[in-house]
């Protein structure tokens, strides 16, 4: 599969995953450059920041997104929609909802398509019965729930370390306190695909999240209560997952009595690896 790469904007790692594949990219930074492209020696192009008077080239395919911006703007789906051969990506089906429901996006083929985890370097070296570390990661959430989690862990004389997506850290201490990792404990607002997360999940490490269940759960945010999730990707092996605070005790308790049997990796393996999301991502070509 030969792409053209509008090659602006772009989460690092989605770009990461796209440098993964065995697709071959020809990257360009600007999008008047195609006007001096044959693009008809391309299978497509792909954007993932800046749209493109797609008008222009009736007979090219189109991926677009998912890093317009966070909901659709007129401006940039009224220059896009003028195709039919083109598709505006986002990471999972609670984000393509949120769009497929604003009427800005009418008349535009909407898709969700995850990118891959780099299941190598988040790769386990340890079985879990020989990893003794506990972590916590928080992600904008309300201080008082990390207040009321940190609690309920001293309470069992629990150690652990918190990593903060907005007090930055260190790829490197994570990587490494993964891998030593027997559990982690997730308190995060709503995730598009969750990087962080499921490379947890690809070491191999079981999670017990405290889930949202709307995008204006997000600590500073104006947001409405439009539905979502910080799990878009996740099935009962990953570990278990509870709403209120109610019921951290209780998942807390199921959590640990299971801890040894769930499998994390598999679940990533089998839905996020590099191969398969180039697969998913040729696939959604081939469709338009």
């Amino acid at each position: 599969m030969k792409i053209l790469f509008i090659s602006v904007g772009i989460h690092e790692k989605n770009l990461n995953a796209l440098k993964m594949y065995n697709n071959e990219y020809h990257d360009v930074h600007n999008v008047n450059d195609l006007k001096n492209i044959n693009l008809n020696d391309y299978d497509c192009v792909y954007s993932p920041h800046i749209p493109i008077n797609v008008s222009e080239y009736p007979h090219t395919k189109f991926i677009f997104g998912p890093h317009f911006s966070v909901f659709p703007e007129k401006n940039k789906m009224d220059i896009i929609r003028q195709s039919k051969n083109v598709i505006y990506i986002q990471p999972s089906e609670w984000a393509k909802n949120v769009w497929t429901k604003n009427s800005l996006c009418n008349g535009l083929r909407i898709e969700t398509l995850p990118f891959g985890l780099d299941t190598h370097t988040f790769s386990p070296d340890k079985s879990i019965s020989e990893r003794d570390k506990v972590f916590i990661y928080c992600k904008r959430r309300q201080p008082h729930e990390l207040h009321f989690l940190l609690l309920f862990l001293q309470k069992f004389n629990i150690n652990y370390k918190i990593f903060d997506y907005v007090n930055r850290y260190s790829e490197k201490d994570y990587i490494d306190y993964l891998k030593q990792s027997k559990y982690g404990i997730w308190l995060d607002a709503h995730e598009s695909q969750g990087f962080a997360l499921e490379e947890a999940l690809s070491c191999d490490v079981p999670l017990l999240v405290w889930n949202i269940r709307y995008m204006s759960q997000e600590c500073g945010s104006n947001y409405d209560d439009i539905p979502a999730t910080t799990i878009p990707y996740w099935d009962n092996r990953c570990g278990e997952y509870f709403y209120e605070y109610t019921e951290l005790e209780n998942a807390f308790n199921e959590f640990i009595k299971k801890i040894e049997t769930y499998k994390p990796r598999e679940y990533i393996l089998e839905n996020l690896s590099i191969k398969k999301c180039e697969e998913k991502f040729i696939n959604l070509i081939n469709n338009i």
